[in-house]
C-alpha cells in the first residue's frame, strides 16, 4: 500500500532530510519525499495509521495538510 503525505513547511534539502529521517524511522515504512511537490510517497509494509504520520512530522516541526492512499498508477 503506498500513501501521498502532503507537507507543509519545507523550504530546502535540510528539510528534505529531515522529514525524510521522520518517516522512515516509523516502522514498515519507505518514503520519498518531494521538495517541489511538497508531499512523501510512503510505501507501508502494513497498515499504519495517519495519525503516526501526522505524529512523526509534527515532531519534526512540519505540518501535514493531508494524507491520501495512492490508487493506481497515476494519482
Amino acid at each position: 500500500m503506498k500513501k501521498i503525505i502532503e507537507i507543509e513547511g519545507m523550504n530546502c534539502g535540510h528539510c528534505v532530510a529531515k522529514a525524510t529521517k521522520a518517516l522512515n524511522a516509523i516502522e514498515g515504512v519507505d518514503a520519498k519525499v518531494d521538495l517541489k511537490k511538497k508531499s512523501a510517497v510512503v510505501t507501508l509494509k502494513s497498515d499504519i495509521e495517519d495519525q503516526v504520520f501526522k505524529d512523526a512530522l509534527e515532531e519534526a516541526d512540519f505540518k501535514v495538510v493531508s494524507i491520501k492512499e495512492k490508487k493506481g498508477l497515476f494519482s
